[in-house]
């Protein structure tokens, strides 16, 4: 994408602090906006009606990140967002986007390669699930993200591998 297109994209942004454990978009919530992760480390979990956490994805700076199921359905989202760090992020009403989407072509290629990519990630995590075991999933993790154990605590890296944090300091103390 040019750096006109950039830019185009960046002024109809607004930009936002969030601490550590703040939530950016609740369970409930109608979405309306998209975020670019621009400093700091987010997640996307649900609380199942146990009150168990299950962490869906991790994201890392650079990232576009949204409750697209309800962002795009109008629906209210079934998936918490929230700061593991401080982060620095970039907000963007949906509505807005689209429009810079049927003005700018190259805004428009951006937007189909980060669903093509968006697609891939997600098929890839559920075949991990459900071909892999919490220590291979693990070296994965540290492969795409080599400082996650300094990054978050051990009991989210945990959830994000659908594993105990008991099972993960067993499978660090083999390592």
């Amino acid at each position: 994408m040019s750096k006109t297109s950039f830019d185009q994209m960046l002024g109809a942004s607004s930009c936002k602090q969030l601490k550590a454990g703040d939530i950016l978009v609740d369970s409930g919530d109608v979405p309306s906006k998209i975020y670019m992760l621009n400093k700091g480390v987010m997640r996307s979990f649900v609380r199942l009606e146990s009150g168990k956490e299950v962490t869906k994805s991790l994201f890392l700076p650079i990232t576009i990140l949204a409750s697209f199921d309800a962002l795009l359905n109008e629906s209210p989202s079934n998936s918490i967002y929230e700061a593991l760090t401080d982060c620095d992020i970039y907000i963007l009403e949906y509505f807005q986007f689209k429009a810079l989407c049927e003005s700018n072509i190259e805004i428009l290629g951006f937007y189909a390669k980060f669903l093509e990519t968006l697609i891939c990630e997600k098929d890839k995590k559920h075949i991990e699930l459900l071909t892999m075991g919490g220590k291979a999933r693990y070296l994965n993790l540290r492969k795409m993200i080599p400082n996650i154990d300094n990054l978050i605590p051990q009991y989210q890296i945990a959830k994000y591998l659908s594993i105990t944090p008991v099972q993960l300091s067993r499978i660090r103390a083999k390592l």
